[in-house]
């Protein structure tokens, strides 16, 4: 299948977006920076959408597999990481291989235009996105309330923390089957939450959900099956605990 360039279709999302935003949905490296100069992008916002870009190979973890417990334990954290989220980057690879894509540019460029590519750059393509930033926003120290802009936004958009939390709880504990629930900023700069099937999520061109990710929630069985059994609602509320709320507004300060 030939690698598909920027999709005309998403022009849309694209324009209604702020230029921050459009520099890290995209990924600055994906379309070079003359586009960025071109819809006048600074340099500092350019630094960020690289900083917040996603690549094609597993990162690291930050906390060891035990940190987040006893919100999540360390064997559901070992198996988790080394092997479902292993398996999605490995998959994936093979996948970019088959069909021809650039893995020198940012994952975001793929997604947004999934529907151009196999079921298998889908499946595994999402599984790695989603699953990278999962890691990233949670942490040992994790929990409490967010701060600042994030904080203030979350207000306006759901009319108090409380509010949104019970919102964003209900998309994950009501999503049927295997997925995620997200924060999202969409193309107004609006935040809203939503749920995907899968492992989609809300920068695919075939999602219902339309919007750059800030957090996300693995509602996936294997995400809490050994510690929680069928309690998934046990699971994303403790989750709150190892929330990195500094990591969720570095995103969103970023594309604002």
């Amino acid at each position: 299948m030939k690698k598909s360039s920027f999709n005309p279709s998403r022009r849309t999302f694209i324009t209604q977006s702020t230029k921050a935003t459009l520099a890290v949905g995209i990924g600055s490296s994906a379309l070079g920076s003359a586009f960025l100069t071109a819809c006048g992008a600074s340099k500092e916002e350019e630094e960020k959408a690289v900083q917040l870009s996603t690549g094609f190979s597993q990162a690291g973890l930050t906390y060891d597999y035990g940190a987040l417990e006893p919100n999540i334990d360390a064997t559901t954290m070992e198996i988790h990481y080394t092997k479902h989220a292993a398996g999605y980057a490995r998959k994936l690879k093979a996948a970019c291989e088959e069909e021809g894509v650039d893995m020198s540019k940012p994952l975001e460029e793929v997604l947004m235009n999934v529907s151009n590519y196999s079921t298998a750059m889908r499946n595994n393509g999402g599984g790695h996105y989603n699953h990278e930033l999962f890691w990233s926003i949670m942490s040992p120290e994790g929990g409490g309330k967010p701060e600042g802009e994030l904080a203030s936004a979350i207000d306006k958009a759901f009319g108090s923390f409380d509010a949104f939390v019970e919102k964003f709880e209900g998309e994950a504990k009501g999503r049927f089957g295997s997925g995620w629930a997200w924060l999202v900023l969409d193309a107004n700069k609006k935040l809203k939450v939503g749920s995907t099937p899968n492992q989609d999520n809300p920068l695919m061109d075939v999602s219902d959900l339309q919007g750059i990710p800030l957090m996300g929630i693995d509602v996936w069985e294997h995400a809490y099956y050994l510690h929680y059994q069928n309690e998934r609602g046990k699971y994303v509320s403790n989750w709150w605990n190892v929330v990195n709320w500094a990591a969720v507004q570095e995103r969103y300060v970023a594309i604002v």
